[in-house]
């Protein structure tokens, strides 16, 4: 009988760690670094950088074209900036921004394996032969980064990186959403705090 209550507090546990694994996965990884020299508190404006608002670079295939995914995630991304910004309380400006601001979209293939045998010790104190080296997991995931920064005449003083995993089969919606999101947690770290 007492095996019954501790199957379904396991199934929990289980259920639960499930959950939030699949949560973490799917998470933005945020990180952003700021020239602590540098006072954030007198900037009232910004606009984007006159040589080009940003680039996207790609490393997954042979037939990748950098144009044309900036076509679609330009519009995307600047909207998303622009709606943040004036959350902050900054004004675009078209000539003599206190902040030049520009993007860089990257997107690779991360790949990740585990053979058998590779969390054991180099030496098997039980007297086991080692294990021949098999690949027992494999997994390919797209991977995106986008990295803003924003100027100061020509020095960096704020630079914000959102990474994510996309599976090769999501939608174009849930790439966007995924865009704005990684566009929103970035930004919601400006100004930093002293």
């Amino acid at each position: 009988m007492k095996s019954l209550p501790s199957l379904r507090v396991v199934l929990a546990v289980a259920a639960v760690l499930t959950l939030t694994a699949h949560v973490v996965l799917d998470a933005v990884d945020v990180h952003v670094e700021h020239d602590k020299m540098f006072d954030f508190r007198p900037i009232r404006t910004w606009g984007w950088n006159p040589a080009g608002a940003g680039r996207v670079m790609m490393a997954r295939t042979k037939d990748d074209d950098p144009e044309a995914m900036k076509q679609r995630v330009d519009p995307i991304v600047r909207e998303a900036v622009s709606k943040e910004m004036k959350v902050r309380g900054l004004t675009e400006a078209s000539t003599k921004p206190d902040l030049t601001v520009t993007y860089y979209l990257l997107l690779t293939i991360n790949t990740e394996t585990q053979t058998v045998g590779q969390f054991l010790p180099s030496t098997v104190m039980w007297g086991l032969p080692p294990f021949a080296p098999a690949t027992q997991s494999f997994k390919v995931m797209n991977r995106g980064s986008l990295v803003i920064d924003m100027n100061a005449g020509d020095t960096v003083v704020w630079r914000g990186m959102a990474q994510a995993e996309l599976a090769p089969n999501s939608d174009a919606k849930k790439r966007e959403a995924r865009l704005r999101e990684g566009v929103r947690d970035l930004l919601k770290r400006y100004p930093p705090k002293s």
